[in-house]
């Protein structure tokens, strides 16, 4: 059962949800929430990936804004609804610069390096956590042995400081389970992101979910698909499995 627990980071104090299978050392994953931020569906979540093996960490990226729940979670059927809640959430995503995430990734592995077993972490990401995932990564190679991505976006963008730009400073084994009914990634943005993968000589697998919608590991949204979050689930452990020496 995931509790919440608190993170020192050099802007404040960042509330996250932490479980474990048991009281004994564990490897750790960092897993770093989609747009809709923390909720039950994202305690569930880590409950399942912890009862594996791991002790998971999820931290609320927004706290600058204040704690879980920073915006309650509108019905995303109603297209009014829904409008205004990406309105009100665009400005909390924007407050995530490259630099902001740097210091806050540092805070969250030190705390997770603080609770787990010795040695590197792994990194699970979902939507706009793919991205912030990605940079810690990068910024951590020594650190981040795995970074899985799933329903990522915006991973490939003209800007200068676009992620896949630093895909040579990944040493992590890489798996990404896009979406393939998904405008913050199209197909064209996939392509460009395997080609410049290849290119980084990186190790990593991309696979692209049939019939699956951006946000379809989330079971408290429309775009949940539950054969695409069970095969999330089963890479995701794959993934783990290989990367990080689970205890008996």
């Amino acid at each position: 059962m995931s509790s919440t627990v608190d993170i020192a980071t050099p802007d404040g104090v960042a509330d996250a949800f932490l479980a474990a299978p048991d009281d004994r050392p564990h490897p750790g994953v960092l897993f770093i929430m989609d747009a809709f931020g923390l909720r039950p569906t994202i305690g569930e979540m880590l409950d399942r990936i912890a009862a594996d093996g791991y002790v998971v960490l999820a931290p609320n990226v927004f706290y600058r804004a204040g704690r879980a729940p920073v915006l309650a979670l509108p019905d995303l059927t109603d297209p009014e609804q829904r409008a205004g809640f990406f309105v009100s959430l665009r400005p909390l995503i924007d407050q995530l610069t490259p630099e902001r995430v740097a210091t806050d990734g540092a805070a969250y592995l030190d705390y997770l390096a603080g609770v787990a077993a010795p040695g590197p972490i792994a990194i699970t990401g979902y939507c706009m956590g793919a991205r912030v995932g990605w940079r810690l990564a990068a910024a951590n190679p020594d650190r981040v042995a795995a970074l899985a991505a799933f329903h990522a976006g915006g991973l490939v963008t003209d800007a200068p400081d676009s992620p896949h730009r630093s895909a040579a400073q990944l040493t992590a084994e890489l798996y990404f389970g896009f979406a393939d009914q998904d405008p913050s990634m199209t197909a064209e943005q996939i392509a460009t992101l395997e080609q410049t993968l290849k290119q980084a000589g990186a190790r990593y697998r991309s696979e692209i979910y049939a019939g699956a919608q951006h946000g379809y590991t989330m079971a408290d949204t429309p775009a949940h698909d539950e054969a695409a979050r069970e095969r999330h689930f089963h890479e995701l452990n794959a993934l783990l499995r290989r990367t990080l020496a689970v205890s008996s």
